[in-house]
């Protein structure tokens, strides 16, 4: 017989005897149930109704005695809708009582309690009627005559109570002997079910059992800690039992198959890991050294512990001869002189060829005369050698060469590769450093020199027009020594023709003074490209948590990479403006003039704004007169970047109306004057027109400056950097022509773009033709001041620190008050992990009114810089308050100037934290002042 078949057997007995069992259980409650309804639903709902009349009585009761006891603080009106309210709800009892009464005596004895209650009512109403008059002593005369009757109504009550309790006690009785014919009955049923059942279970287990224990024993067997072996089961019967160790032994297989894969996975991850902790350490040191030598010798020693080397030696390419020589920077073990050749050229020996191959070589068969590791035992020669060129641009900067006792791993390799992926652009950027703080220092010296020259030719000026003026008062003594006159006067033109010269020589310190600025504007340029490049592994890695093909993130976690992705791509549009700015400064923007599809221009535009005017609720038209040729020849993508940044523009500054763009063919007047009217006539106008908040005409060339807004202070309503005209100016000018705006405070902006059809290109002409001449850029530096909050009461105090167990903050009420919903999900989600109650606000006009509107406030953390009113109004504000006036504030704050934290206390601040955020630090301080 199969095991189901034991089963459904064993089964049909159990369900046979407990169906017995149940009809013989359900026979007895039937009796039961009648009694208990008795008990609940008839007496004890009469025994509630006459406990409930009694406490109404007493409220009443009570009310009156309040009244007597403080008449002067008592309200007559309030006084008599509760008697009233009380009146209402005891008739209302006795009325259901009287309908459910079902026994003589119930009837009698409710009966008996309503005359006694009908007397005690006349007397509330009198009462009521009197306490207008403020009559104590007829009031208390009035109560004192009814208080026979008061208790008569008790006694009543109780009579009434105790009655419906008895009865309810003969059914309980009822109910207990009936429970307990239940009980035997049930004892004997379920003792001959269970012999019965156990009989049919052990018939069951013991045909079975011996399969599960073997079953048993060989699950309990496996070593989960290791499961690349699993001993199998080996088990004969054909019913369920045996395709049970059927389906076991085959999950044994994939168990074994998958341990294996998950080995393998972990050790590439941890591979993975170290390689990118190790490249971060080593990367990080670039930008911590001014000069190469130092940064060769902190590179080299670093990297060839890290790689499991044990002699390495750093070399950079030199330029300074007729050929470029590789020259050793720094070496590693065995003495730093020592280590390595101290130059080579490219191709000479392994070192050059790796130089002139572009790649790195490795060695296995290391030569017999190649250095050897000393130690203190002897002398080793090296098993691995491995030589990597650092490549900037196709060519080849440095050679890093580092040896090993042991092969190299393919880890240590990688690691190699990745730290010299962009060890080049350091070396690169040094020397840039190092070359300019040279020309600055000789440019300094040259115009202090000419600063030199130029006094000593004023002091023989201001000596010869003296002596002029001598020779004019003595006319006759002129005549007499002309021929020393003459000579003189030679003299004078000598001096003169040096003066021009000495001119000329200024003006030419002047361009290399301008030059010298252009070296630092090329510098910003590689600067803004030093930072796209982590910037970018940023929001690659934030781009993949966000998407979490595993699924092994949770919703939260998700949520964070999210915010990491979206600000990374908020600094990398910033970083990718300022670097399109410093490239036009320094010439170095690649222009490309090309066809333009005019038809696809307009029909992109329209598409990737339709939606920002949906959202906006405002109407969008893109329109093109027939006079545009279809196809236009220009810079694409400088020219759709201008349109864009036109286009944003318009929207972010319209609330509503309309926002249009035209493409129309230019007329001459458009282009009458610029530096290629005279060049070509075919001009392309484009036109974006707002119904937005216009410019006041005082910061129409203001706003195409860099860096600058219409609306530029701390409370501004609209946000952005400023760059997107100042970008769009200086393309159009490099497309050859310009941009311009028209505009009206309040109603609108006009801003037109006016450029040639170039199909040739741009023109080469006389310089100073195009108004497009490079201006030497000047930064003043930011005295920017880090100034850490230090809670007041706990800074450096351990024992202080210490007390803090993390209660202070539960179930406190917190209000963040911050414009970026970045910054209001982080703190949120961190102050809701302490157990705080967070309530959040956008601006400090959002902030007053959810402070006037809160009961209870704890603490607030404030920003500075907000649209509509920022922190220092707010704080102010709040401090003159009635409530909530002393609440503890604390300043949170990017712009962390010079007397930042004096200007937040003057305006009411508690306490003063800088961002970025350390959240111990925070939570420290709010600790301090919660507590």
């Amino acid at each position: 017989m199969s095991f189901k078949r034991k089963q459904i057997m064993g089964l049909g007995l159990t369900v046979f005897f407990m169906f017995i069992l149940m009809f013989v259980i359900l026979s007895m409650v039937n009796g039961m149930k009648a009694n208990m309804l008795e008990i609940v639903e008839d007496r004890y709902y009469k025994v509630n109704q006459a406990t409930e009349i009694r406490q109404l009585f007493y409220q009443t009761d009570q009310q009156l005695l309040s009244v007597l006891t403080d008449i002067e603080s008592a309200d007559p009106a309030m006084t008599a809708e509760l008697i009233e309210a009380n009146h209402e709800g005891i008739q209302t009892r006795i009325l259901k009582l009287e309908n459910e009464l079902n026994r003589q005596k119930s009837s009698l004895l409710l009966k008996e309690v309503e005359q006694a209650y009908e007397s005690y009512a006349q007397m509330q109403n009198s009462f009521i009627g009197l306490m207008g008059s403020r009559d104590l002593d007829s009031l208390e005369d009035l109560y004192r005559d009814e208080r026979e009757n008061r208790n008569s109504l008790l006694v009543k009550l109780a009579e009434f109570k105790e009655y419906q309790e008895s009865i309810m006690a003969d059914s309980l009785e009822n109910a207990n002997e009936t429970y307990s014919q239940l009980v035997a009955t049930l004892v004997a049923a379920v003792a001959i079910a269970i012999i019965l059942i156990v009989g049919v279970t052990v018939w069951v287990i013991r045909s079975t059992g011996r399969s599960i224990s073997l079953i048993t024993k060989g699950i309990k067997d496996i070593d989960y800690q290791d499961l690349s072996s699993i001993s199998r089961l080996n088990i004969e019967t054909k019913d369920e039992i045996g395709e049970i160790a059927i389906a076991f032994n085959s999950m044994a297989d994939s168990l074994e198959n998958y341990y294996e894969k998950e080995q393998r996975y972990s050790a590439e991850i941890s591979e993975q890991n170290w390689i990118q902790s190790q490249s971060a350490a080593l990367v990080s040191i670039y930008s911590q050294h001014v000069t190469i030598a130092n940064l060769a010798d902190d590179f080299i020693s670093r990297l060839a512990p890290a790689a499991g080397a044990n002699l390495g030696v750093f070399y950079v390419k030199d330029d300074s001869g007729s050929k470029p020589v590789y020259k050793k920077q720094a070496a590693y073990a065995d003495g730093a002189e020592d280590a390595g050749r101290d130059f080579f050229f490219a191709g000479e020996g392994i070192a050059g060829q790796t130089v002139r191959d572009k790649k790195t070589i490795f060695l296995h068969d290391v030569p017999e005369d190649y250095k050897v590791l000393s130690t203190g035992l002897g002398d080793v020669r090296p098993k691995s050698i491995m030589m990597a060129p650092v490549m900037l641009k196709d060519e080849a900067v440095a050679v890093v060469e580092l040896a090993s006792l042991r092969p190299f791993t393919d880890a240590q390799i990688k690691l190699l590769e990745k730290v010299i992926e962009t060890l080049g652009i350091a070396i690169t950027n040094i020397s840039g450093r190092m070359e300019i703080e040279r020309l600055l220092a000789e440019s300094q010296a040259q115009t202090e020199e000419l600063q030199a020259q130029a006094e000593e030719l004023q002091s023989q000026s201001e000596e010869l027009q003296a002596q002029s003026e001598e020779m004019q008062s003595q006319s006759e003594e002129l005549r007499m020594i002309n021929e020393q006159l003459e000579e003189r006067s030679r003299d004078a033109e000598m001096k003169s023709e040096e003066l021009q010269a000495a001119k000329e020589e200024l003006e030419e310190k002047a361009k290399q003074l301008s030059l010298s600025s252009k070296y630092k504007s090329e510098f910003l340029a590689n600067m803004s490209h030093e930072l796209r490049t982590p910037l970018n592994s940023i929001l690659l890695l934030s781009e993949m948590l966000a998407e979490d093909p595993d699924q092994m993130l949770t919703e939260e976690q998700k949520e964070f990479s999210k915010v990491i992705h979206t600000s990374g791509q908020d600094l990398l549009t910033l970083i990718n403006d300022i670097l399109d700015l410093s490239k036009v400064e320094v010439g170095k923007l690649e222009i490309s003039f090309e066809e333009v599809n005019m038809g696809e221009m307009s029909q992109r535009m329209n598409q990737h704004f339709t939606q920002v005017a949906k959202h906006k609720n405002l109407e969008f038209t893109v329109s093109s007169s027939e006079e545009v040729p279809p196809v236009f020849h220009t810079d694409e993508q400088r020219l759709q970047q201008i349109v864009k940044n036109l286009l944003s523009n318009a929207f972010k500054f319209t609330e509503e109306g309309s926002v249009a763009v035209t493409f129309e063919k230019a007329a001459q007047s458009d282009f009458f004057g610029l530096p290629l009217s005279a060049y070509t006539d075919d001009w392309l106008k484009i036109t974006v027109l707002d119904t937005g908040i216009g410019i006041p005409a005082e910061k129409q060339q203001l706003i195409f400056e860099a860096f600058q807004q219409a609306d530029g202070a701390t409370m501004r309503k609209y946000g952005g950097t400023g760059l997107g005209l100042s970008i769009s100016k200086e393309f159009a000018q490099l497309l050859g022509g310009i941009c311009k705006v028209e505009s009206e405070e309040g109603k609108g902006s006009r801003f037109t773009l006016v450029i040639p059809n170039l199909p040739n290109g741009m023109p080469e002409i006389e310089a100073g033709t195009l108004a497009f001449e490079e201006a030497a850029v000047t930064a003043e530096p930011l005295e920017e001041v880090s100034e850490p909050a230090s809670p007041p009461a706990a800074e450096g105090n351990s024992e202080a620190d210490h007390q803090h167990t993390g209660t202070e903050l539960k179930d406190k009420t917190v209000i963040v008050v911050d414009d970026d919903h970045r910054n209001i999900y982080a703190l949120k989600n961190a102050l809701n992990k302490e157990g705080m109650n967070v309530l959040t606000a956008e601006n400090g006009m959002q902030c007053l009114d959810l402070i006037m509107g809160t009961e209870k406030i704890d603490i607030v953390l404030m920003d500075i810089m907000m649209p509509v009113m920022d922190g220092y109004e707010t704080m102010k504000r709040l401090r003159g308050l009635d409530r909530h006036q002393d609440v503890p504030i604390i300043a949170l704050t990017a712009k962390a100037m010079k007397g930042d934290r004096e200007k937040c206390m003057e305006a009411g601040a508690t306490d003063y934290i800088s961002k970025p955020l350390k959240l111990d630090q925070l939570l420290s301080v709010m600790r301090v002042w919660l507590s």
